[in-house]
């Protein structure tokens, strides 16, 4: 090799290195100042005044009502989804480590007419649903979550055993899967039937004044990389200060009213995701078994579902190691930093967001929307120039 050829390999891979360093920085969770965990709680007693939503904020009629979850999928076939241009919060994760997610729309102000496609549940959803003092619909789940949920961990109703939910007919690209849904006045309906406490006890979101108009920047792009095509893109809109969504490369709308999804705050956390194997000695590392009440044939035997299901490490009770993370937020256009906390020793406690002082984030009126990442999953933030 010629001292040319030398130098010329040289400057490649100082080159290489470089642009690895930069993208590195882009996506590195491990940017965020480091804060001692121990010293911060979530604050005590509610964190709004007056006739509110304890989610979004906003006052409406119904600011005291129960809150309720509802899975819902991501798949392309089941797109555009039912409800969420009204949810008070959308909680989005990996249901598949580094592929498929999952959605859970949490409503308070407003029942839509409809909700749908609803899919199975996934345990994780299970404790953040529970945080939130939420009412849990599903339609199935994995063998995980439904061993869960018949020990009645939270209030909830499993559509394939109730006549509450119904399906659409199927058209275009849909499965059947793809069909299920439940109507607004099915969902009071069966909370009332069930005798369910129907006041909100949830401590709520603390919020902030939106800025002002000439204090907003003019623009900025927010993509959240999960794997194509559920990755994310959001546009920030100066107007309306709020971020527009786009799903898989298209406009995300709501199928009910065809209007643009458009929340005020986009959160941003990072969680450790793996599939759940029956390898791991989950027991040995202070945790639940999540193999304790699964049959010999589907642990070990010819229907085995090892590595069929994942486990996010968002502060659950059940299977988590860890109950805290760095988090990213955006709302008024701009970006900060901080970390979210679960204490994954109870099952009701609140998915908190904090800053790196240590004091639970403000949110500006309106929807939240959660995205959670996996630490080698890329999240990009391009300001207004």
């Amino acid at each position: 090799m010629t001292k040319k050829q030398k130098i010329i390999i040289a400057v490649l891979a100082i080159a290489i290195m470089a642009s690895g360093f930069y993208f590195f920085k882009k996506s590195n969770p491990s940017n965020v100042k480091k804060i001692d965990l121990n010293k911060i709680q979530e604050s005590a007693g509610p964190a709004n005044t007056g006739p509110v939503s304890p989610i979004s904020g906003i006052s409406c009629e119904a600011w005291n009502r129960r809150p309720v979850a509802v899975m819902q999928p991501s798949d392309l076939q089941a797109r555009p989804a039912a409800g969420f241009s009204e949810a008070d919060m959308v909680v989005e994760m990996p249901a598949y480590t580094s592929s498929v997610t999952r959605l859970m729309g949490v409503y308070i102000c407003n029942i839509p007419k409809e909700i749908g496609a609803i899919r199975s549940s996934r345990h994780d959803y299970i404790a953040i649903a529970s945080g939130l003092n939420a009412f849990f619909i599903h339609w199935g789940g994995s063998h995980f979550a439904l061993d869960l949920l018949n020990k009645n961990v939270i209030d909830h109703i499993d559509c394939m055993n109730t006549n509450y939910c119904a399906r659409w007919p199927v058209s275009g690209i849909m499965r059947l899967e793809d069909t299920g849904h439940i109507a607004g006045e099915k969902v009071l309906e069966a909370m009332k039937n069930l005798k369910l406490d129907m006041t909100d006890k949830f401590s709520g979101y603390a919020h902030q004044e939106e800025a002002s108009i000439e204090n907003r920047p003019s623009g900025g792009h927010l993509r959240v990389a999960f794997a194509k095509p559920y990755d994310v893109e959001y546009d920030y809109d100066k107007n309306s200060n709020s971020y527009l969504r786009t799903w898989g490369e298209k406009a995300d709308t709501d199928r009910n009213n065809n209007q643009r999804l458009a929340p005020k705050n986009v959160v941003v956390m990072f969680a450790k995701s793996e599939q759940i194997v029956n390898t791991k000695d989950y027991k040995a590392l202070g945790m639940q078994d999540p193999w304790a009440d699964v049959e010999v044939v589907k642990n070990t035997g010819a229907e085995s579902i090892s590595g069929r299901y994942n486990n996010v490490e968002i502060g659950d009770p059940w299977y988590d190691e860890t109950d805290s993370g760095p988090a990213k937020y955006y709302f008024n256009g701009k970006e900060y930093e901080g970390v979210w906390k679960k204490d994954k020793s109870k099952i009701d406690s609140k998915l908190a967001f904090f800053d790196n002082s240590g004091t639970e984030i403000k949110f500006v009126p309106g929807q939240i929307w959660v995205e959670i990442l996996e630490p080698g999953q890329n999240l990009e933030w391009e300001p207004a120039s």
